[in-house]
């Protein structure tokens, strides 16, 4: 006589069980028919916030502009930005200055080096090796810190003990300190310095991804798609990962400015790009002996890299604010 209600509690708790997963797989389902139009309306209030932001659009401007640039340098430059001219010193072995003050004509339009090569020209090349490095060393930090941060947020256990801890390793070490040691172990080139920024600057995207992740792992659409059968790994990349492109944007963004500076600081301190390649660092580098007699040997290619990470934090800032999901809504 007893068994027969605890029966029926089992029937009802199974019949509830099965609606409850109906409901779920059907919200899901009714997610992901909306999710085309709900991205693109996202899409278009993220450029509606963005155009408005003046600062944010100047910034993507000059950023347009310094791409542009570096794309068509071949073109823009009157000389080949290795070649030595011998007209390209003064009579007495000095850089020689801008002939549109001296002479009026536009041959060395920004004037020479300390070995007669034309500073306009290896300015603009220097752009190409800069926007180089920048992209794709942060490219790289911005994976690896991406995959690093979502797996240890979203496994836990010792997994995310041992990634994270290895994170604080990393981040006590002084990041240009720890890549002047990883380039003067290895043989100094363009592929050595991205490949150095990329494995030295990661930590901190990593730090940020984890922490979004932790927030997201627990929310209701990835434990509702757990419910109905989904792996663990698909649940990460299919619900969690898609919620991080905007910080993974952003990032992304913000990051080149700081690769340009650091490319710079190496290729400034002897140990980045080399000579004869054009590096903005290494043309300070080399022009501080003449800072006195020649300064626009550190003035333009201080100029180029002031606003070139100028730019980027301008366009990065404007899209953090964009995509902050915070704003949505007040568009």
């Amino acid at each position: 006589m007893t068994l027969r209600p605890l029966k029926a509690n089992m029937k009802i708790d199974s019949q509830r069980r099965v609606v409850a997963e109906m409901g779920a797989e059907k919200e899901i389902a009714q997610s992901l028919i909306a999710s085309g139009s709900d991205h693109s309306s996202y899409l278009a209030m993220v450029w509606r916030r963005l155009r408005r932001d003046r600062t944010a659009m100047f910034g993507a401007i000059l950023v347009m502009v310094i791409i542009l640039v570096a794309f068509l340098a071949p073109v823009l430059s009157p000389h080949d930005p290795t070649e030595q001219f011998r007209d390209g010193l003064t009579p007495d072995g000095q850089p020689m200055p801008s002939t549109l003050l001296t002479s009026g004509d536009a041959r060395f339009p920004l004037g020479t080096d300390a070995n007669g090569r034309d500073l306009l020209s290896r300015i603009l090349y220097g752009a190409r090796i800069s926007l180089l490095v920048g992209v794709l060393a942060n490219l790289m930090a911005v994976a690896i810190g991406t995959l690093i941060g979502s797996v240890a947020a979203y496994f836990g256990g010792w997994l995310e003990t041992f990634l994270m801890r290895f994170t604080d390793m990393m981040m006590a070490f002084p990041t240009l300190l720890l890549a002047m040691t990883l380039v003067a172990i290895l043989k100094p080139s363009i592929w050595i310095i991205i490949l150095v920024i990329g494995t030295v600057y990661w930590t901190w995207i990593a730090r940020v991804i984890y922490g979004q992740v932790l927030a997201l792992r627990d929310r209701d659409f990835v434990i509702a798609a757990r419910a109905l059968g989904a792996g663990r790994i698909f649940s990460l990349v299919r619900h969690i990962l898609p919620q991080l492109i905007p910080t993974i944007i952003v990032w992304g963004t913000l990051g080149i400015a700081t690769n340009v500076m650091l490319e710079a600081s190496l290729s400034y301190l002897g140990i980045g790009v080399q000579p004869p390649s054009p590096s903005w660092g290494g043309m300070i580098q080399q022009g501080q002996s003449f800072y006195r007699t020649a300064p626009w040997l550190v003035i333009f290619p201080g100029l180029a890299i002031m606003l070139t990470v100028f730019a980027f934090n301008l366009f990065g800032d404007g899209l953090r604010d964009a995509l902050d999901p915070t704003q949505r809504g007040r568009a």
